[in-house]
This record gives structure tokens, sequence and C-alpha cells, in this order.
């Protein structure tokens, strides 16, 4: 399998990483603007078979040609490339996967399902840790059901020892943080497609060991297509990011004052969007750089054999302090790793297919197992 991953960031590189432990990847390209220097992780594990390269993704011809020398295209790299990219790659006959996170995005790439099934390859977005892991493990429990009333979904990715005032460091970008405390949250609720607001209905999921008790709110994204899919279907569907006790009324706080604001204001002469001045001096103190974990969990509830139950899957990954890859990275690009291997082997349909709708579901669980990622089913906890 040639494989080429686009964006040198943390989580290509982690990506890279993992397809390079693959005895049956024989090529790894890692692509962007400019690939500096790799992380220590990167570097300890590179071969022959790891090819850095510059590309810039906006030259299409550049792209063509990267996409004829390899089996699968993996895209960690800014979602609103991600559209062209997957017209590109289908038009080269090359499968395609990427982090997603962005809905519309998404329905963009399924246009291009008859093409795809036309030229024998796979496009399956939204292949992350949410969107992407979580709904595999909530489609998972779907197939446990034969009705189903409710699917909830709690992830978050937070550092290990938490630090007033907010109790959270950066895992991704400040930015994303914002845009998902910020717009409405699309849910399911008697069965039909329906906003609320991020940041509302506060919740407490408990958590065994060390993590203990966490609050769950609102965000927007996690669900995808999902709320779609299932409208009509399944009454209540939700998805809610898990954060240490206190954080959401602090960002509702500062929201609601209007800091998150994108609307220009002006100050001793100077016009600034309060939202910019936010991520500049927030970003800076949030950019610790300290073990951090995930902490994922789906409960269903529904009808098996004529009863009703429910039941619950979970999974808590931590930062790998022999290799320095974080907890995110892991649940994160080596999902988009899993998911390119499966494509490019032969275990996904040819078309465009969110992770829900084509992943097989035990044998990407035993895949992320043999990275430490584990998936289990646990007991359901009281209230869920």
């Amino acid at each position: 399998m040639r494989m080429l991953v686009l964006g040198a960031g943390l989580q290509g590189s982690a990506c890279a990483f993992d397809l390079l432990r693959e005895p049956t990847v024989t090529a790894v390209q890692l692509a962007d603007l400019q690939v500096v220097a790799l992380p220590r992780f990167l570097q300890r594990q590179a071969d022959s078979r790891l090819m850095p390269a510059v590309l810039d993704v906006r030259d299409e011809v550049a792209v063509r040609e990267a996409f004829s020398r390899c089996d699968a295209v993996l895209s960690a790299i800014p979602y609103y490339f991600n559209a062209a990219l997957a017209r590109l790659a289908v038009e080269a006959g090359v499968h395609f996967t990427d982090l997603g996170g962005n809905t519309q995005i998404v329905q963009e790439q399924r246009q291009l399902h008859a093409a795809a099934v036309a030229r024998g390859v796979s496009v399956v977005p939204d292949t992350g840790l949410a969107p992407g892991m979580v709904n595999v493990i909530a489609q998972h429990a779907i197939d446990q059901f034969e009705t189903v009333e409710s699917v909830k979904m709690f992830v978050g990715g937070l550092p290990q020892q938490p630090e007033p005032p907010l109790g959270y460091q950066i895992a991704y970008s400040i930015e994303g943080m914002v845009d998902y405390y910020t717009t409405p949250s699309l849910v399911v609720r008697d069965g039909q497609p329906t906003t609320v607001t991020a940041l509302s209905e506060l919740e407490s999921v408990d958590f065994a060991g060390d993590i203990g008790t966490l609050e769950a709110f609102h965000t927007a994204g996690g669900l995808s297509t999902m709320v779609y899919r299932y409208a009509g279907r399944i009454p209540v569907m939700e998805y809610k990011t898990l954060r240490y006790p206190g954080h959401a009324a602090i960002m509702a706080a500062i929201r609601d004052l209007g800091l998150l604001g994108t609307t220009p204001v002006t100050v001793k002469g100077t016009t600034v969007a309060p939202r910019d001045v936010f991520v500049k001096v927030a970003g800076d103190q949030l950019r610790r750089g300290k073990p951090d974990l995930v902490a994922l969990r789906v409960v269903a509830t529904g009808t098996s054999q004529g009863r009703r139950l429910s039941r619950a899957w979970e999974v808590v990954d931590r930062y790998d302090a022999e290799h320095g890859i974080s907890a995110m990275m892991r649940t994160t690009g080596y999902t988009l790793s899993v998911t390119g291997q499966l494509q490019a082997g032969g275990a996904i349909a040819a078309g465009v297919h969110t992770p829900d709708e084509c992943i097989p579901a035990a044998r990407y669980f035993d895949m992320l197992a043999a990275r430490g990622i584990v998936v289990r089913e646990v007991p359901v906890p009281r209230g869920a």
C-alpha cells in the first residue's frame, strides 16, 4: 500500500507514524506546504519508506501528480480543502479519507458517490475522533438493538492534570474550540433534527479511576450526518463535549459578554474583532502541551429480544510517554491511518460513505486495540 498523508502537523505526523509501523505499507509520502523538521517520534520511526514532500494542495497539477503515485490519500489538513481534494482523488482513481469536522463539506463530498463507484474507490470523510471514532461506536451500539430509543455520545480531550481557570489545554486549535462554543448544536429530538444552544443542558458524567466526574454540554459537529440518517428512526440522538467541572459556566459567560463575537469594535482608535483578541490572548495561555487524555462514552437505549435495556461503550486513552504522542494525536491520527488502510485493503465498498455507514466495527476495534486504544463495553452508569 502506497499512502499519501496531507499535512505534516501533529495529526498528520501521528498518522504517518502509525502507517510506518505496518509492514504492508510500502511507501508513506508526507506532504505539506513546507516540511521543515519532523517531530522526534516520527524521526525515530522513519525509514526509507517515508518521503517528506512539498505540496500546495491548491495547485491542481501538482496534486494530480502526487495522487497518481499512491493508493490512498489521507487528509489531515483544514476541512475546507477536502471537497476539492476528494474530487481530484476520485478522478485519479485513488481512495480518499479525511479528518472532516464540517458537515456541509461532507454533503458536498457525497455528490461524488456515483463517480467514486464508477472508479472503484471509496471516499470516507469525518474519520477523526468526533466525528469519526465515536460515530463508529454509536453505529455499533445501534446494531445491538432491534429498536432504539436514544443514542447519547460524549467525548472530551483533556489535560490529565487540570489547571485553573478553565481546566483545559488546546488539543486542536483554539479557533475550533470557539466555533464549537458559539455554533448551535444539531441533535435529534422527537425524531426530528433540532438545534440547541452550545454549552447548554449541562450534566455530570462519571468515569472510573482518577478521571472522576466530568461535565458534558452540547457542541456542534459531533453527530455529523447521523442527524439526518436517523431522523424519523431514532427519537433522541445527541453529542456532548466533556470538560472538567466549571468550564462551561466560564465559557458561557465569556461568550454572553460578547468576547467571542466577530463584529469589529473600536478600541482606542484600533478596530478589532473581540474573538481575535480572545483567540490570541487565551490561546497563548492554553498551549501548555502537558500529558493529556481522551475520554469517550456512548450510551444507547432500546429493545433487544423484546426487553428494554441500556448499554454503554467507553474509550479512555492517555498520552504515550514512550513516544511523546498525545492521546488526541493517537485517537485522530491513528484512526485516519486505520481508515486509509481499510480502504486500501478493500474492506470498504466503493462510493462516498461516512464512518458509521461503512467501517466494519469489529475489525476497526481490533485494529485500534492493537494500538492500545481499547473500545470496551462497560456497565451503564447510574442515571444515564
